[in-house]
């Protein structure tokens, strides 16, 4: 009964977990594409003000436009590979301990119980 109990608080935790890191790399990739649409949006209005208003050569405002883009491109996905190796290297962590924890408590319990019968046995034959 305990053993079962204690592979049930198991398996709920390791699932809430999984389910919460889903989600916490799901908000972190849907925020930082919004951030990314954002600064392209920018840039390019940027880009045209300064080739319609400054009248600077459209060659020269799309180089530097290109080069923000991929600059921003590259920091995004650095955040984002960095996110999830994070959020995963926690879930593993949570989940041994689990694991360890629940290992535990079923081999003290097993002693416990193996040591009460030898115990109860030695009491009875006297």
């Amino acid at each position: 009964m305990v053993v079962e109990s204690v592979v049930l608080v198991e398996v709920v935790v390791v699932k809430v977990v999984i389910v919460d890191v889903v989600e916490v790399i799901v908000v972190v990739v849907v925020v930082l594409i919004v951030i990314l649409i954002v600064v392209v949006s920018i840039v390019v209005v940027v880009a045209v003000l300064v080739v319609v208003v400054v009248k600077v050569p459209i060659e020269q405002v799309v180089l530097i436009a290109v080069v923000v883009v991929v600059v921003v491109v590259v920091v995004v996905v650095l955040v984002e590979v960095v996110v999830v190796v994070l959020v995963v290297v926690v879930v593993v962590v949570v989940v041994v301990v689990v694991v360890v924890v629940v290992v535990v408590v079923v081999v003290v319990v097993v002693v416990v119980v193996v040591v009460v019968a030898v115990v109860s046995l030695v009491v009875d034959t006297d």
